[in-house]
């Protein structure tokens, strides 16, 4: 038997027990539920094939007309196609829907052959979803953020990404139900405590008539620290941290002890919030240590 005949076989209801429920517990199987009617269908099957070939034996391909078939497809719940699974010990373990570019399909073989991690494909993700933010492109973003959790759960910056995401587009609620349910080892990653910095710093979005008001007591009243320490948390809450870091650290200069240095904990807060690489981070930490260390 050659190569290609024993690492890609046409399957069937009848013999998906024995094409590939029982071998994927030697080596992993990918079942391509395909017809031919299909045109993705059709374009998808010849690389997969190529890709599969070239993994030398370490993968198998078992190829399903769900029109003859419908069986199986039916119980995994496949309502488009072409939708691959890739089987282990018995079990669906990862899998796409749709046609992909061969490089794509090479990381997706290589994931299952142990040449190429989840956590690897999904830094790549991670890294190109970062580049998309660049050049202005929040949907390719969020896209690449989803799939990069997709592939690795626990990928914290992906978390902190679509979070922003979520912020940056008013969807507070959705940024918080994204970090609400992590696991705590990924609770101390800076861009999750970024994240959770941001919330704390808007709970509630400020009308313009509060900050206003704020700002007029603070100047009839600028040794007035409370006001001070108010008006700084609305100015955050209102997006304008640049203002609030000089008010907060008008504050540490006039009485760095006051309220139990409540205005160096939140410009800290706001520093977590606003990022390392920020320009209110680093002219406000210049600031900052000249007061402290002076």
């Amino acid at each position: 038997m050659s190569e290609t005949a024993a690492v890609i076989t046409n399957g069937s209801d009848a013999s998906f027990m024995t094409d590939v429920i029982t071998p994927s517990s030697d080596v992993p199987v990918i079942v391509d539920f395909w017809a031919p009617w299909c045109g993705p269908c059709k374009q998808l099957i010849p690389a997969l094939e190529r890709v599969v070939n070239s993994a030398k034996g370490k993968v198998k391909l078992v190829k399903i007309n769900i029109d003859e078939n419908p069986g199986v497809a039916g119980q995994l719940g496949v309502r488009s196609i072409p939708a691959v699974y890739a089987f282990k010990d018995g079990q669906p373990v990862d899998g796409f829907t749709g046609g992909l570019p061969e490089s794509e399909l090479e990381k997706f073989v290589a994931r299952l052959s142990g040449e190429r991690s989840a956590s690897e494909d999904a830094a790549a993700l991670v890294a190109r979803a970062k580049d998309s933010l660049t050049a202005g492109d929040p949907g390719g973003a969020a896209q690449d953020f989803a799939g990069a959790l997709q592939l690795d759960p626990e990928n914290a910056e992906a978390v902190a990404g679509l979070a922003r995401l979520y912020l940056e587009s008013g969807n507070q609620d959705g940024a918080a139900e994204m970090i609400s349910n992590i696991p705590d080892t990924m609770k101390s990653h800076p861009d999750i405590m970024a994240i959770a910095a941001m919330l704390e710093l808007r709970p509630e979005p400020q009308t313009p008539d509060a900050t206003a008001e704020l700002a007029a007591k603070v100047a009839v009243s600028p040794d007035d620290l409370d006001a001070r320490l108010d008006l700084a948390k609305a100015l955050t809450g209102a997006g304008r941290s640049a203002e609030a870091v000089d008010h907060l650290l008008y504050s540490i200069r006039k009485n760095r002890s006051h309220n139990n240095e409540a205005a160096r904990l939140f410009l800290l807060t706001v520093f977590q919030a606003e990022g390392n690489e920020s320009d209110v981070t680093i002219q406000g930490r210049r600031k900052l240590s000249s007061i402290l260390y002076a």
